[in-house]
């Protein structure tokens, strides 16, 4: 699915369009465009160019002269620029592209971006609003993640998941920092060890660096455990499914405490 690590690489992809001008819009599903709207979206940036691209945890920006255009891709979305696909697969998407699934398009004096969504889930919208999100998670470590933790009665894990307080970090990747960390995923917040708060902060970056290098969140030694009868790499135990903040959580009993 799309994390912090799929959105930057679809960052990077889109990044191919900048000094392009956007000739029209091609929208297969009127709702995926959240604000303003088709019709303001068409006025507002038909004619413009784009500038730059920026991303902000799961958020693609697209910076053009008229503003931006925010990209949202939720669970299942995928883009190509100019034919060419950065992600073929996604772990909750078919791996094959189907143009019914095809939402929302640019054409430009050259070349094209489409965004392709089978479930729908993720979005467009013009002006994003970033403030909206906590910081980025390839700038967190352990002072940032100490603040945020306090005295949180939540889950760690659903501290992690929520984008209000740490923008990017997904299902695959809260999982993955969880089990490399040895966390219960269930333990409260803010009754973390200030070591335990350490740890966890200072895996955040480098594992984003390394699972980034590696191809993408699904890419952890956790992930290919994450069924009936997956095991611990670390121990070999047996690993334990619950639902963690709203999500399906894999954690070794074992070595997670």
């Amino acid at each position: 699915m799309p994390e912090i690590l799929e959105a930057e690489i679809y960052r990077i992809a889109v990044d191919e369009t900048v000094g392009r001008r956007i000739e029209s819009f091609q929208i297969g599903d009127a709702a995926y465009v959240r604000d303003p709207g088709p019709d303001a979206l068409v006025e507002q940036f038909v004619g413009s160019a784009v500038r730059a691209t920026a991303r902000h945890g799961k958020l693609v920006i697209v910076e053009t002269t008229a503003g931006d255009i925010g990209l949202r891709f939720g669970m299942t979305g995928k883009v190509r620029v100019d034919g060419l696909a950065p992600i073929d697969a996604l772990e909750y998407a078919p791996s094959t592209w189907n143009d019914d699934w095809n939402r929302f398009a640019v054409d430009f004096d050259t070349g094209s971006l489409v965004i392709n969504d089978v479930r729908r889930l993720g979005s467009v919208e013009a002006e994003p609003d970033r403030d909206s999100l906590g910081p980025d998670a390839w700038g967190i470590g352990p002072t940032e993640l100490a603040a945020l933790c306090g005295r949180g009665r939540g889950a760690i894990k659903s501290l992690l998941l929520n984008q209000k307080k740490i923008a990017g970090l997904g299902n695959l990747l809260v999982d993955e920092l969880l089990w490399r960390t040895s966390v219960a995923p269930h333990r409260p917040a803010g009754e973390l060890t200030a070591h335990e708060t350490r740890r966890i902060g200072e895996q955040i970056v480098p594992l984003l660096d390394e699972l980034f290098a590696a191809g993408g969140s699904h890419c952890g030694a956790h992930v290919p455990e994450r069924h009936v009868d997956g095991r611990c790499p670390v121990d070999n135990q047996a690993l334990v499914h619950a639902t963690v903040g709203g999500r399906s959580t894999w954690w070794c009993r074992e070595h997670q405490s």
